[in-house]
């Protein structure tokens, strides 16, 4: 059980990584083992996140201070807080990619949250983002795509020059 002094210590910290991120995105991970959630921080930590592990209670505090309106009392399980300052297409891939890798089929995306437009993101939404390529790989097939009208412009004239030449 926390101490008055350590809750308080844990809503300060909260406040600050709150006001220091740009994302949120909210996991159960009830029955998963120490060893599965320290390879979820280390994947985490490669994409610049992090996980924390906060009493619901406090986190709701810490929102609330922060001049957020978002309640996680709808979360009835474990929660488990991903917060990033990068984008939350990065977050989203990475736990998407680990629940799909883990051995525990409970573990579970429950949302996200937008610290910067102030807007709940459900689970469902999450995860088709965590589901999307990466932006570089978007980027290559739009490339790609574009370039086929060119390329096949190119091979009929080419066609045409053999006919002329003939």
């Amino acid at each position: 059980m926390l101490t008055k002094e350590q809750k308080k210590q844990q809503i300060e910290e909260s406040k600050d990584i709150i006001k220091n991120n740009k994302f949120l995105v909210f996991i159960d991970f009830t029955k998963t083992g120490v060893e599965d959630l320290k390879k979820l921080r280390r994947i985490l930590r490669e994409s610049g996140a992090k996980l924390k592990v906060i009493k619901k209670r406090l986190l709701n505090i810490a929102f609330k201070d922060g001049g957020f309106d978002f309640d996680h009392s709808k979360f009835e399980s474990q929660v488990g807080t991903v917060f990033s300052s990068s984008d939350i297409q990065d977050i989203a891939s990475s736990v998407y990619k680990f629940s799909n890798e883990t051995k525990n089929k409970e573990f579970k995306i429950l949302g996200g949250y937008d610290l910067s437009a102030k807007n709940f993101l459900d689970a469902e939404f999450v995860n088709m983002l965590g589901q999307l390529p990466s932006r570089e790989i978007l980027l290559s097939q739009l490339v790609g795509t574009l370039s086929i009208p060119i390329r096949m412009f190119m091979y009929a004239l080419q066609e045409r020059s053999k006919k002329v030449v003939q």
